[in-house]
């Protein structure tokens, strides 16, 4: 069956990981999409609706520069040392919006540079 839509929900590389403290309430917010987004693969497969998380971990952005005060730290820790780009965490929403990934559903994405791992 041909996928008939695709939802795509941007959580975040510390709903799996707290790396710093005082992070716990943002942690619980971000690890709690990864049950609503299984449970709506469940909810809407039948429907061709995929459904999927993407879990950026440090990106540039105006909140979160690479070259802010932390970059050293989280750089430090991350196999690929650098912040990813809007455009790379793009690609894999692109990706996942695409007719290629009709069968990807239910599933953790994460893009981090290795930071996680």
């Amino acid at each position: 069956m041909p996928a008939n839509g695709r939802i795509i929900v941007i959580g975040s590389v510390n709903g799996d990981r707290v790396p710093f403290p005082g992070g716990s309430a943002y942690a619980m917010t971000k690890s709690a999409l990864l049950g609503m987004v299984r449970g709506l693969a469940r909810d809407f497969g039948s429907r061709g609706i995929t459904v999927n998380l993407v879990q950026p971990g440090p990106t540039n952005t105006d909140m979160n520069p690479a070259d802010g005060p932390m970059s050293g730290l989280m750089h430090g820790v991350m196999a690929i040392g650098r912040h990813a780009t809007a455009d790379e965490v793009a690609g894999l929403v692109s990706y996942l919006a695409s007719p290629d990934a009709a069968i990807v559903t239910g599933a953790v994405h994460t893009i981090d540079g290795g930071f996680a791992a």
